[in-house]
Parts: structure tokens; sequence; C-alpha cells
């Protein structure tokens, strides 16, 4: 499920993992990019219930997964972020893309339709918005700072259902999924968060700017938003105004559920499924 694993070398050399699925089609590619310290990884159900159609990328962000650590935090900010996706595209020859964001990712997303209008054809963004909310915000820096070390996956497993109980998960074999994609084996045989704690420093002491002419950059695509109506980093109120300035935008809300959806949840599966597949 995680698909096959490339390396390409950002502009500064440090080595991005970029996990594929299916091949090159006459169909836009997607192009998938997970949250602050997630990986591509997280994608793989979705990838596969498109690859046979059309290729799909997803890359570990420099710091997180399969790729290069940085030594100076300072490489972890977002505009840096911005610029490897923009490499990875650029490495793997995707020109156009289906651009399908969670989080962060969907922050990317806009800033990728600021900066190349020409690279994006349409835009998912997954339990984000043009104003992040605060609460939400300062538990992510909290957790994202820490290794989190566990003896083994399966208290890995118990760990993240214990840290983070408003996701969907519901069986003890999705938690274990989930935490094969958050942490890694230790030399030791040991399991930690499988990103550098040092991302948190990207969230001290920087207001966020002003995201809404981002979100503005994506008034000529076609737009979804999928959001977890618990979530605490989108809020209902900023979806409205969102809607308000797109009211063409499509939506799917999870009732109960945090940050962020894992978009294969069988409530809003088979509507994303139909609206990526209705990107040419």
């Amino acid at each position: 499920m995680s698909g096959a694993v490339r390396r390409v070398s950002a502009a500064d050399g440090l080595g991005i993992a970029v996990r594929i699925w299916g091949e090159r089609t006459g169909r836009t590619p997607l192009l998938c990019l997970p949250g602050m310290v997630r990986t591509g990884g997280d994608f793989g159900r979705v990838a596969l219930r498109h690859a046979a159609r059309r290729l799909v990328v997803a890359p570990d962000y420099v710091g997180r997964g399969l790729s290069d650590r940085a030594r100076d935090w300072c490489r972890y900010r977002a505009e840096r972020t911005l610029g490897d996706v923009l490499d990875v595209c650029a490495a793997l020859h995707v020109p156009r893309a289906v651009v399908l964001g969670t989080s962060l990712g969907g922050l990317l997303a806009m800033g990728l339709a600021a900066a190349r209008p020409g690279l994006v054809a349409a835009v998912m963004l997954n339990d984000i918005g043009p104003e992040v909310g605060g609460s939400g915000l300062d538990f992510v820096r909290g957790f994202i700072g820490g290794r989190h070390t566990q003896p083994d996956l399966e208290h890995a497993a118990d760990f993240l259902r214990r840290a983070l109980p408003w996701l969907s998960l519901t069986t003890a074999e999705e938690w274990r999924e989930f935490a094969a994609l958050t942490f890694a084996r230790d030399p030791d045989g040991r399991w930690s968060a499988n990103w550098d704690p040092a991302i948190a420093r990207t969230l001290d002491g920087r207001a966020l700017p002003d995201l809404w002419p981002l979100f503005g950059a994506l008034r000529r695509v076609p737009l979804l938003l999928v959001r977890g109506g618990a979530s605490d980093i989108l809020s209902a109120e900023t979806a409205a105004r969102m809607r308000a300035r797109r009211p063409d935008m499509a939506e799917l809300v999870l009732p109960g559920i945090g940050h962020a959806p894992t978009l294969s949840e069988p409530e809003i599966a088979p509507a994303l499924d139909a609206w990526i597949e209705a990107q040419p």
C-alpha cells in the first residue's frame, strides 16, 4: 500500500523520498501533499483507488519519513517546503496535477496555485483553510516537538489512540496501520515519531500571515473542501467564509471527527473519489 519509493534531490541537495503509485496516463496526475509531520504514505488507500487510471505521487517532506533531515530547523519552514514540492514536480516531469492537500499540504496547494498557477488543475483541501484555529495549532506545536518513543508498535498504536481520540479510526488494525505510518523503528528496536522534532520550532513566535490571498489563488480551479465537524484547525465559521468567496466549492463534512479525516472514511470516500474521477 505504501507505493514504490523514488528519491529526488532538492535544490540544496537534500534527498526527498517520493511515493509513487501507478503509471503515467493521459489523465492528470494526483499530487498528494501530507500534513506537517505526516508522510506520503497517508495517501496509500486513496492512491490505490485511483492508480489504475492516473499516476499518483506523494512526497515525504524534508525532515519527515524517508527523506533527509536538515541541520538547520529553518530549513523546515513552509516556504522552503513549497520549493521542495516544485523540485519534486520538476524532477518527476509533472507539469500539471490535481492536488490533494491535508492540513499543511492544503496550505502548500494554495501556495502552488499562487506561485505556479499552470501546475494546479484542481485542489482538495483536507481540513484546512486560510484561517487556522489557535487551540489546534497549540496542540500541534506541543505534539510534534516530542519523539514519543514506545517499546513496540502496539504501544505506539495505543499511545496514538489516547493522544488523538478525535480521529475516525475505530479498529485495532486501523490504529496499528496509522502507528506504522507515524512511527519508525530505532536502531535499539524501539519506535519513535517519524519526523524531526525540530520542525516544531517553525511554529514558535511567528504569527501566521494573511492566507486569504493564497485562497484567492484557487479562484479558477475546481475546489473541494473536506472538513472534520469537530476540527479545532478548520472551524465551521472559516468554512462558511470560504463558501461565501467560492459558492461553487464542493464540501464534505464528517460530523464528530477532528483534525484530520483520513479520506478513506466510508461516509466521504465515494464522493471524494467521484470528485477526483471527474477531473480530466
